[in-house]
């Protein structure tokens, strides 16, 4: 009966922990100053396409559809740029912050689960960036379909982008944090995994290109377009959807639990200067 209860204890503290946790991080990113610049640079794919849809108004006849350009070239930004940068500065924050601020003293003193601060953390974070990209994918979906928008076959494209989107960012972070809770400069060399393997291992053939987290991604997405824009293909050998997607969640689950095991487990110096 004791060891029952115990575990209810247990249980009862992992859950107010995460709700305390998720909440507090939820209104602070709401309000921080740099989630909202963060914000401001999530509606960069906007401002590309009212110049697409501009430029396509102002000349008359495009060569290439609203569509095209959304799939091949807007959709690519937020594949391999925007939820990279956006992942790896919210992701290696969840620990990152609190060293830096010197504000983990703080935490480990209060009576809060520590498996459930990360996590806490980790789903505060990543809902407000899933919130920020799948509001700036849905208007520059709408900017360059204006005039489509009664064509109801074209909304399967936004879905299918927006869950790809998802998924790259809850991969991306739990590996971002992963990497926050291990190394001192997290952002320098999640840096150099974000624009660096991430964006050179891809176009390897065979099997190395299964390496990259990327890859999993574009093997749920249609092949790029072989026309108009030929600088952005790439050998791709994709891997099965559902293989991907099991991949993908996995790689999340493994990152997620290094995390809170190694969080639980390390002691951090934190710099008095």
């Amino acid at each position: 009966m004791m060891a029952i209860s115990l575990r209810e204890t247990s249980r009862a503290n992992f859950l107010i922990s995460f709700r305390d946790v998720f909440k507090f991080y939820s209104f602070l990113g709401i309000h921080s100053r740099r989630h909202k610049l963060f914000f401001l640079i999530a509606l960069l794919p906007v401002f590309m396409a009212v110049i697409f849809k501009s430029s396509q108004i102002i000349y008359g006849q495009p060569r290439f559809s609203g569509l095209f350009i959304y799939s091949n070239m807007i959709m690519m930004f937020f594949l391999q740029f925007l939820i990279l940068l956006l992942a790896l500065f919210f992701g290696t924050s969840i620990c990152r912050e609190e060293i830096e601020g010197k504000t983990l003293p703080y935490i480990v003193t209060r009576p809060i689960n520590k498996i459930a601060f990360i996590l806490g953390k980790y789903v505060a974070y990543t809902l407000l960036v899933s919130l920020m990209v799948v509001f700036s994918l849905t208007l520059s979906f709408v900017i360059m379909n204006v005039n489509r928008l009664g064509d109801l076959g074209i909304y399967k494209v936004l879905v299918r982008d927006g869950g790809v989107l998802l998924l790259g960012i809850w991969c991306y972070a739990a590996f971002f944090t992963f990497l926050g809770v291990i190394l001192k400069k997290a952002i320098f060399f999640g840096l150099i995994f974000s624009f660096g393997w991430e964006n050179v291992i891809q176009y390897f053939p065979g099997k190395t290109q299964k390496l990259a987290i990327v890859h999993y991604l574009k093997s749920l997405l249609p092949p790029l377009s072989q026309e108009g824009f030929p600088f952005l293909l790439f050998r791709l050998e994709p891997t099965p959807p559902g293989e991907a997607v099991l991949i993908l969640l996995g790689l999340m689950i493994l990152f997620l639990a290094l995390s809170c095991g190694l969080y639980s487990w390390k002691e951090f110096i934190i710099d008095s200067q």
